[in-house]
């Protein structure tokens, strides 16, 4: 019973995913992409550290959307 509980604990606590859409400043053009962490994942973005929107640079948040998985992260973002 305890170690039941504690997995139930355990997956509350559990890496979540993001899927997130960003819009460019400087052009308006929007990326989609999903993290397990996204605020770093967004300073990546807007520190030019990422080679598919290094040139679009700054860049504002538009959406973002949680899940549990990865797997289901991905599919959301196609």
């Amino acid at each position: 019973m305890i170690r039941l509980q504690c997995a139930k604990l355990d997956s509350l606590f559990a890496k979540m995913y993001t899927v997130y859409i960003l819009q460019s400043l400087k052009d308006g053009r929007t990326y989609i992409g999903y993290t397990n962490n996204l605020e770093r994942r967004l300073n990546e973005h807007n520190s030019g550290k990422s080679k598919s929107t290094k040139y679009r640079v700054p860049f504002k948040l538009l959406f973002k959307e949680e899940f549990q998985t990865k797997r289901d992260a991905e599919k959301r973002e196609i």
